[in-house]
C-alpha cells in the first residue's frame, strides 16, 4: 500500500526524536519516551495502514544500530516493534522474515539483549505463521475469555493504592479510568475484537471488517469466537503448514460468518481494531493481609485448590434426619475416612463401606515433593551466594505458565509502599511454606509505578545529599539499569499527580485510551525481565527485658536514632554545634562485604546521633546486594587508625549487622521511611539477609532429623536460601 511522503516522514521524525532522547542530547526528549512512544503508536489507531511503515522505519533503524555497536537502542526499538505488530492491523511476509531474521542475529549479544530476542524470535515464528496471534493470545489471555476444559494461563492484575501515601485525587482518578474500560469492554465486545483482528491479520483487504462488526446475539459471537480460536491455535501447533495454508482456513470460516454473497466483497482499506486494556483491579491497601485475601479470591476463582481453612467462614450445613452433615466442606484427617474404623461409632452387619468426604493429610514426603517443584521459582544463580544483583527470568528448568494463573501486582507509590510490600510478600511466603501442599498455585509478578506521596515524614534539608531524600530509590535505581523504565515509568512520577487535577476528557471513542492506563498497560504486556532486590530481616532487642525480642523485614532502608536525641537527619548534626554534645556511642559489630564472598568480620564503636542503613547503592559502578552503613561518626575504633573531621559521612558495606547503645539512652528505628513502622526504647538490633521461609523450615526439619544443628543437608542444600522480591522492568540490568 501506498503511503504519502508526509506521513513516513513524520512517523520517521517520532523514531529518531525517540533515539534522541535515548542519547542524552536533549533532556526533555529524554524525560518524555513514554509521551513519545504514545504518541507514535496512536498513529496506528488514526491510521491502521501504517503498521507497515511503521515496522519498517523501526527493522531499518534496528539493522543499522547493530552495524554501528549502539546496543542501547535495541531493547527500546525492539519493545515498540513487537508492540506495533502486535496492534497493527496487516504486516506482510516480507516484513515478518526481516524482523525475525534480525532476532536470531543478535542472539550471539550478551544478556539482556539475547533473552529478549529469543522471546521474540519464538513469536515472530508463531506470528509469521498465524498472523494476528500474538493479538489473539494477548486479549485472550488478560480477559479470560477461554470457557472450555482446556483453560489455559489467566491473568488477574492487581493495582494496590494506599491512601496514606496516595492522594485522594489520584486514587480516585485511577478507580474512574479503570471502572470506564471495564464497562466499555465487555466479554463480547473483546471476543468480537479477536475475531476481527484475526481475520483482517490474515486476509488483509479481502476481508470485509464492517460485515464482521454488524451487532450479533453474544451467544453467537461466542460460538464464532471459539471457531476461530480453534482454527488459530490448531494452525499455531501444527507443524509444516505457512501462513497460505492457515489464511485458507479464516477465508472457510469468514465465508460462513458473513455469507456467500458477501465474500468478495471490496473493501477500500484497513479498519481499526481496539487493543482492550487489562481488566485491572483497584484497591485500596488499608490491611495488613489483604495482598493474602486478594490472592485467596484468585485462586478460588481460577482453581478448585484447597485454601488454608484460617481464610474462609465455613458455612453452615444442612442436616439430614439422622443429624449427620449433608456434603459437609472437606477437612483434614489423620484417619483411614472409613466411617466403621472412626472411634465411638457402632459396625453394623449390613452397613457398605463408604468413605467420608475428607481428604487425608500430606506426610513429610509430599511436602518435600512440592518443595521440589517450588525449586523453578527462584531466579538463576540465586542459590550461589554472591553479591551481584540477580536479573532475568529463571533459565534453569522449563516454566509451565498455561497450568497456572499470574497474579500481576502493581504498587503505585514510592519505597514506603514497597517496603509494604515486601512485608506482605514475606508473610505470603512462609504461608506458602508452612501449608506447601495447600499452597495458592499462582505465579506472582510485581510492578512498581512511583508516584510521589502526599508527605514525607521528615522535610527534607537543601544541604543533605540526595541519598537522604530521596523517596523513590527503587524507582531511581530502576531507571539507571534500564533507561526505558526511566523513559516510560519514572515520568510518571511527578506526571499521575499532575493528570489527576485535571478534568476527565469526555470521549465515546472506544480507541482513546487514558494515557496513565495506556502506560501502564504497556509495562505490563512489555516488562517481563524482573530485577530482584534482596529482603533484609531485622531483630529487634528492646531495653525492657520482660518484653519479647520483635522481628521485622525492610527493602530499602533503616534509620537509628539515639532517642534523646533531637529528630534531625544524620548528615545534619555535625553542621550544628548545640547537638554535638547529645551524640552517644553506639557499638557496631558486622560481617564485611566483599566480592570473593568471603567472611570477614569486624567491630568498631563511634560516638555519633544514630546511622542510616540503606540497601540501594548511591552509583551503579558499586552495586553490590550489601547493607550500606552511614554514618557522622566522630572517632572511630583505634583497630581502624583513622577519624573523620566532623561533617564528613562515612558509609560501612557490610552483609550484616549487629548494633547497640552503649549508654542508657535507647534507640529508635524507623523502617522503609515509613513513620507507621518506628520501633522505640531499643537496646540492641540485628540486621541480616532475610531467608527464604520453605529454606528455613526444611532446614530446621533435617536438622531436628540429623539432631545436628549445623547440619545442611536434604532438600535444604538445592533451595533457595535468601528472599529476593522480583520487580519486573523491560530489560532487566543492562550492563554498560
Amino acid at each position: 500500500m501506498e503511503h504519502s511522503e508526509a506521513e513516513v516522514d513524520m512517523i520517521h521524525q517520532k523514531v529518531r526524536a525517540i533515539l534522541r532522547g535515548l542519547d542524552g542530547q536533549h533532556p526533555a526528549l529524554q524525560s518524555d519516551h513514554g509521551m513519545l512512544r504514545w504518541t507514535l503508536h496512536k498513529s496506528l489507531d488514526r491510521n491502521p495502514a501504517s503498521g507497515s511503515v511503521i515496522v519498517g522505519i523501526l527493522i531499518k533503524e534496528l539493522e543499522k544500530a547493530e552495524r554501528s555497536d549502539t546496543l542501547h537502542y535495541i531493547i527500546p526499538l525492539l519493545h515498540t516493534l513487537m508492540y506495533t505488530i502486535t496492534k497493527a492491523a496487516y504486516i506482510s511476509d516480507e516484513l515478518y522474515e526481516r524482523v525475525y531474521v534480525f532476532c536470531k542475529k543478535i542472539l550471539t549479544l550478551p544478556k539482556p539483549y539475547c533473552t529478549i530476542a529469543l522471546d521474540y524470535a519464538n513469536r515472530l515464528k508463531a506470528e509469521k505463521k498465524v498472523p494476528g496471534f500474538s493479538y489473539q493470545k494477548l486479549v485472550t489471555t488478560e480477559q479470560n475469555l477461554r470457557r472450555d476444559a482446556l483453560q489455559q494461563q489467566q491473568d488477574k492484575v492487581l493495582l494496590f493504592l494506599d491512601p496514606n501515601i496516595i492522594s485522594e485525587a489520584v486514587c480516585n482518578t485511577l478507580l474512574r479510568e479503570t471502572q470506564a474500560s471495564q464497562i466499555s469492554q465487555t466479554p463480547v465486545k473483546c471476543m468480537s475484537y479477536v475475531i476481527t483482528n484475526s481475520f483482517q491479520a490474515a486476509l488483509g483487504q479481502d476481508c470485509n471488517v464492517r460485515l464482521l462488526q454488524q451487532d450479533l446475539p453474544p451467544e453467537e459471537v461466542e460460538l464464532w469466537f471459539q471457531e476461530v480460536l480453534s482454527a488459530v491455535e490448531h494452525s499455531a501447533r501444527e507443524n509444516g503448514i505457512g501462513r497460505q495454508k492457515h489464511s485458507q482456513r479464516l477465508r472457510e470460516i469468514y465465508g460462513k460468518m458473513v455469507g456467500t454473497s458477501e465474500e468478495e466483497a471490496p473493501v477500500s482499506k484497513l479498519q481499526v481494531i481496539p487493543c482492550p486494556s487489562p481488566d485491572i483491579r483497584v484497591h485500596l491497601w488499608t490491611n495488613e493481609d489483604q495482598l493474602w485475601k486478594e490472592l485467596v479470591l484468585i485462586t478460588k476463582e481460577t482453581q478448585n485448590t484447597d485454601i488454608e481453612a484460617e481464610s474462609f467462614r465455613i458455612p453452615e450445613l444442612p442436616m439430614d434426619g439422622e443429624g449427620t452433615e449433608q456434603n459437609r466442606i472437606s477437612v483434614w484427617s489423620n484417619d483411614s475416612g472409613i466411617e466403621r474404623d472412626l472411634p465411638g461409632v457402632e459396625e453394623k452387619e449390613s452397613a457398605k463401606l463408604q468413605r467420608k468426604p475428607c481428604i487425608k493429610k500430606k506426610g513429610p514426603d509430599l511436602d518435600s515433593a512440592v518443595l521440589l517443584q517450588n525449586l523453578t521459582k527462584a531466579p538463576k544463580g540465586s542459590r550461589v551466594g554472591t553479591l551481584q544483583r540477580l536479573s532475568g527470568q529463571s533459565t534453569e528448568v522449563p516454566a509451565e505458565p498455561e497450568k497456572l494463573p499470574t497474579a500481576r501486582i502493581i504498587i503505585l507509590g514510592d519505597d514506603r509502599a514497597l517496603g509494604k510490600l515486601a512485608k506482605a510478600y514475606y508473610s505470603y511466603r512462609k504461608r506458602e511454606a508452612r501449608r506447601p501442599h495447600r499452597t495458592l498455585k499462582a505465579h506472582l509478578q510485581f510492578y512498581c509505578i512511583p508516584v510521589r506521596g502526599e508527605s514525607t515524614d521528615t522535610s527534607p534539608d537543601k544541604d543533605d545529599p540526595p541519598i537522604m531524600n530521596e523517596v523513590c530509590e527503587i524507582s531511581t535505581y530502576l531507571g539507571r539499569v534500564d533507561p526505558w523504565y526511566e523513559g516510560n515509568i519514572n515520568t510518571l512520577r511527578d506526571m499521575i499527580p499532575k493528570l489527576s487535577l485535571m478534568p476527565p476528557w469526555p470521549t465515546s471513542d472506544a480507541t482513546s485510551d487514558p494515557f496513565i492506563l495506556d502506560v501502564t498497560s504497556y509495562y505490563l504486556r512489555f516488562g517481563i525481565q524482573p530485577v530482584y532486590f534482596q529482603i533484609y530481616s531485622i531483630k529487634i532487642f528492646f531495653r525492657d527485658t520482660s518484653l519479647e525480642p520483635g522481628e521485622d523485614v525492610f527493602l530499602t532502608e533503616l534509620k537509628v536514632e539515639l532517642q534523646d536525641c533531637p529528630i534531625s537527619k544524620v548528615s545534619t548534626l555535625p553542621r550544628k554545634k548545640a547537638v554535638t554534645d547529645s551524640r552517644g556511642g553506639i557499638q557496631i559489630h558486622y560481617t564485611k562485604a566483599l566480592a570473593s564472598n568471603r567472611e570477614k568480620e569486624g567491630s568498631l564503636v563511634l560516638r555519633t546521633s544514630g546511622a542510616v542503613i540503606k540497601t540501594i547503592p548511591r552509583n551503579e559502578a558499586k552495586d553490590l546486594v550489601c547493607l550500606n552503613v552511614y554514618t557522622d561518626e566522630l572517632t572511630r575504633s583505634s583497630q581502624f587508625g583513622t577519624r573523620h573531621a566532623p561533617g564528613n559521612m562515612s558509609v560501612l558495606r557490610a552483609c550484616s549487622v549487629q548494633m547497640r547503645s552503649l549508654e542508657i539512652r535507647t534507640l529508635t528505628l524507623q523502617l522503609d521511611k515509613d513513620s507507621r513502622r518506628v520501633y522505640t526504647n531499643v537496646a540492641r538490633f540485628e540486621v541480616s539477609p532475610c531467608q527464604e521461609p520453605g529454606y528455613s523450615l526444611q532446614k530446621l526439619r533435617t536438622q531436628r532429623a540429623h539432631g545436628d544443628p549445623n547440619e545442611e543437608g536434604g532438600l535444604s542444600r538445592y533451595m533457595t536460601k535468601s528472599l529476593l522480591l522480583p520487580i519486573n522492568t523491560f530489560a532487566g540490568i543492562i550492563h554498560g
